[in-house]
């Protein structure tokens, strides 16, 4: 499962921190700064206590966080069961407006079959999903009809 989403921004570029401050600084636990001294953050020396430059920090967390980052291609929606842009299944995709100008695209993922979305604006659709057929769905109507009377209904007819 992954973590919450830390702020490198949080660290002052000129300050030294020890492994509790920068844990308290950037409101994660201490064990997860030593994790990230053993996965190759840089320290000031391997002596007591273990001091973390700000500015060593918050490059080494932005350079983690860009590292960990997967932009979609053209033609291609992130899937999150297998963690990888993937092209839509039979290159079929359908787009659901939320407003005038803004909507998600939804299809199938080809590999694992699970419905994968992706936020875009109805001016990009070429862009975003050049060679597809995009299928825009039409609102779908605020009124229903039924041939039967609602059961809440406080006025019964007789017959």
């Amino acid at each position: 499962m992954p973590g919450k989403r830390i702020n490198p921004r949080l660290a002052k570029l000129h300050r030294s921190y020890s492994v509790e401050e920068a844990a308290q600084t950037l409101r994660v636990h201490k064990g997860s700064v030593r994790n990230w001294i053993k996965a190759g953050l840089p320290t000031v020396h391997e002596t007591r206590p273990i001091l973390i430059l700000g500015s060593e920090l918050r490059d080494w967390l932005e350079k983690r966080r860009k590292a960990a980052k997967r932009p979609c291609p053209p033609g291609t929606i992130y899937c999150f069961k297998c963690r990888e842009p993937r092209p839509p299944a039979l290159g079929m995709v359908e787009y659901v407006p939320m407003n005038a100008k803004s909507g998600n695209l939804k299809a199938m993922c080809a590999d694992c079959e699970t419905f994968m979305h992706r936020r875009t604006a109805l001016a990009s659709i070429e862009a975003v999903m050049p060679n597809l057929d995009v299928q825009i769905r039409e609102a779908p109507a605020s009124l229903i009809e039924r041939t039967e009377p609602s059961l809440n209904c406080d006025k019964m007819t007789e017959q």
